[in-house]
């Protein structure tokens, strides 16, 4: 898993693509969150949101 971060990290350093990490980071972020309403009492506030 950390190999894998840190191949995305030299990437976008090395062809300077920058602009990809707060897409990535919005994707983790939603990600997390659909996990985190699948097994929760508050998934069907979160889903009012969508």
């Amino acid at each position: 898993m950390f190999e894998l971060i840190k191949d995305l990290c030299l990437f976008m350093k090395e062809r300077k693509k920058y602009w990809l990490a707060p897409i990535i980071v919005a994707m983790v972020l939603l990600g997390g969150l659909i996990i985190f309403a699948e097994s929760s009492v508050v998934a069907p506030f979160i889903y009012t949101l969508f």
